[in-house]
């Protein structure tokens, strides 16, 4: 047994401090407002963002950072990607100095255009054998139900790796893994771009056909840029990457393809925002950075281009999709 502190108390922040607490860890959930952490703490329930779901015991709640933080072996950060470096300003020194601190966020910061592990390193001053990313076909909803799934542990660090994936194995949740934190991140942040054109595209009506292909050439797409970065191939047909991009373009549950889904109706980004609870999906923040990394390195990205025409440059949908498909034709 491990002390876990879960800072982030939305869906999957606390989804994953339930799996920590049915591991048989002592876990603290830190949530920014008040009533959330008297809820998980008085209730053991999430009724903002979990309704219905019994919390276990092992699972405490505060609205201290500092208390949540203190004596953690494990720190796992379930904050937005944009607002993790604003974020770790302020608990970077209530850290343990040999903490392993984990990431839930799949994004690209927008400023700096980091990864979330090199964010982490350079916002909290902690080494990079000592960050984790947790990522894979993760949807909150179901692994907080108890319903079978995998994960991806990535830690250059080895036998770090092993510890949390010994911490978080529930009876539900099997951990895998994997020294590729590059190519894990770049999987987890540009699979919301792709989910994001596979909502569009369903929103507008089209079927299966239409969801496969844009699923495959996706992660075509999301390869190329990872090995032009230095990821490792093997990463990407996984559960970090076709695993977690299946997951996220397919299900309703997936706050992107969501998002999607109503611009392809019509809806402005703001007004999908609306529609999916208030809430821009990680995807449409992240495009933009994965672009320019695409530009960066060498590396053509054409569902990327199209989904930032559509979320940023006020393209239309419908034109969007019969771009791709009438791009210069070319072996496969």
């Amino acid at each position: 047994m491990v002390q876990v502190a879960v800072m982030g108390a939305g869906s999957w922040g606390t989804t994953v401090a339930k799996v920590f607490a049915d591991a048989g860890n002592q876990v603290t959930l830190w949530a920014r407002r008040a009533a959330v952490a008297e809820d998980v703490q008085n209730n053991h329930q999430n009724s903002a963002y979990l309704p219905g779901l019994e919390l276990p015991e092992a699972l405490s709640a505060t609205q201290d950072a500092a208390a949540a933080l203190d004596g953690a072996a494990i720190v796992v950060l379930g904050v937005p990607s944009q607002t993790l470096r604003e974020n770790l300003a302020e608990w970077k020194d209530h850290i343990s100095p040999n903490a392993s601190v984990v990431s839930l966020a799949k994004g690209i910061e927008f400023s700096t255009g980091m990864r979330m592990s090199e964010v982490i390193a350079d916002a909290a001053g902690i080494e990079q054998r000592r960050v984790a990313v947790l990522t894979g076909p993760n949807l909150a909803k179901e692994v907080a139900q108890g319903q079978p799934a995998a994960t991806v542990v990535a830690c250059t660090d080895t036998d770090r790796a092993q510890l949390i994936q010994a911490a978080v194995a529930a009876p539900y949740f099997r951990p895998y893994t994997n020294t590729d934190v590059l190519g894990c991140e770049i999987a987890g942040a540009s699979k919301n771009v792709i989910a994001l054109a596979s909502g569009i595209a369903a929103g507008l009506g089209f079927g299966d056909n239409t969801a496969a292909t844009v699923i495959t050439r996706g992660l075509a797409e999301i390869t190329r840029l990872g090995l032009a970065l230095g990821a490792d191939a093997r990463t990407m047909s996984g559960l970090a990457g076709m695993g977690d991009l299946v997951a996220t373009c397919t299900s309703e549950l997936s706050r992107n393809r969501s998002f999607g889904v109503h611009l392809g109706r019509g809806s402005t980004p703001e007004e999908a925002a609306t529609a999916t609870k208030g809430q821009v999906a990680e995807g449409v923040i992240s495009s933009k950075s994965i672009l320019a990394l695409g530009k960066k390195v060498g590396v053509e990205l054409p569902i990327t281009t199209a989904v930032v025409g559509v979320c940023h440059e006020g393209a239309d949908p419908l034109e969007m999709i019969q771009g791709l498909l009438g791009r210069s034709r070319k072996a496969e």
